[in-house]
């Protein structure tokens, strides 16, 4: 079992009803976010809003932040709303004219095609700074998931580089600052610094002219849901990056999981505990429409138990599932545990891509509270 932080054990233990809860301990996130920064020293770091956008997280890593991601309209009003002195990049694929229209007041656009760059420069207006999308070609081994390193969706291969780079001198609006590569989520330090150096030989090799490259390795630190304990090496990481970078180079990373992840607890009650043809089910109230991370990832979520006053029933092999009308309704298969009705059952790292990511109306059950420690 997880260990339980005081702050949200005491929330856990006068969990009202049978609403569900998430919690964030945003004490825990101010430490983490320090130690984050204090590894990467002079590396610029901006947290991707897209893993949760919480306004109370936002405030809390803007105190160590350089800046925030956002990838669309609605997350750079909201982070503006939230943080209005923070710089701010917006990224993203498809984006509207709308958004377009918004890149001069951005502190980078990462442009993610020569028609974007084209659409972006046909709108006018004011002088936007831009950094343009790299997809290498290379293997991306042991990745979550693979933005780039082949035929994607995302950003450019050497062809659309060259056509952007034809268009931006002969105008004076858009100025090339450098180039935006995230390739793969879920690595480890040493295979995102050997990413990080095939980025930086191409970057280098585009032929930008300004003394003062940016490039921008986005986020895809690895955040292990089956060994909650182990942690991304953000100290080998900041150290690597500062002995890849080039004086006059600006490196600058994206996390968004690997910040807040562990920061976030979801508190859910057993409604019911039953044998099912051999198999022991416990029941809870909320579920996967509130935390979809286990269900999208094929794991089963860490959690700790906070114990009712009954006599406690042995530990045996549990399926913890939801309300929903769905079998994929599932938080964990087979756990060992010992569960009762009544028991609150405490979801660790619930702080990224968990109820901003899941589909909250279905079914139309309550939906949770939030309570911040």
């Amino acid at each position: 079992m997880i260990a339980v932080p005081p702050a949200v054990l005491a929330v856990a233990e006068r969990l009202p009803g049978d609403r569900p809860a998430y919690v964030y301990d945003l004490a825990g996130l101010d430490a983490h976010a320090g130690a984050v920064r204090r590894a990467l020293g002079d590396v610029e770091l901006y947290y991707a809003v897209k893993a949760n956008p919480d306004a109370e997280i936002l405030r809390v890593l803007a105190r160590h932040v350089d800046g925030f991601e956002v990838s669309s309209g609605g997350e750079l009003a909201h982070v503006r709303a939230v943080a209005p002195e923070m710089p701010v990049a917006l990224g993203g694929p498809g984006k509207t004219a709308a958004e377009l229209a918004q890149a001069a007041g951005v502190a980078r656009l990462h442009v993610e095609s020569p028609n974007e760059l084209r659409r972006l420069l046909d709108l006018g207006g004011g002088p936007v700074q831009v950094l343009l999308r790299l997809n290498l070609d290379i293997p991306v081994a042991g990745a979550a998931l693979a933005m780039g390193g082949g035929a994607t969706p995302f950003g450019m291969d050497e062809h659309g580089m060259r056509e952007c780079l034809e268009l931006l001198p002969a105008q004076p609006r858009v100025r090339l600052r450098g180039v935006h590569a995230h390739l793969a989520s879920g690595l480890g330090a040493p295979e995102l610094l050997a990413l990080a150096g095939a980025v930086l030989g191409d970057a280098r090799g585009l032929g930008h002219t300004e003394a003062d490259l940016e490039v921008n390795l986005g986020g895809g630190m690895a955040v292990s849901y089956t060994e909650p304990a182990t942690r991304f090496d953000w100290p080998a990481y900041g150290s690597g990056l500062r002995a890849l970078r080039r004086p006059g180079e600006t490196l600058r990373v994206e996390p968004g999981r690997a910040m807040t992840a562990y920061c976030g607890w979801y508190l859910t009650r057993v409604i019911d505990v039953k044998r099912v043809h051999g198999q022991t089910f416990a029941v809870v109230t909320g579920g996967t429409h509130h935390l979809r991370t286990p269900v999208t990832k094929g794991h089963d979520q860490p959690f700790a138990v906070v114990p009712g006053p009954e006599n406690r029933p042995r530990e045996e092999p549990v399926t913890i599932v939801g309300q929903l009308c769905t079998p994929k309704d599932v938080f964990a298969r087979q756990v060992p545990a010992s569960l009762a009705p009544g028991d609150v059952v405490a979801f660790a790292m619930a702080g990224a891509y968990a109820w901003n990511i899941s589909h909250h109306d279905f079914l139309m059950h309550e939906k949770p509270a939030f309570h911040y420690v």
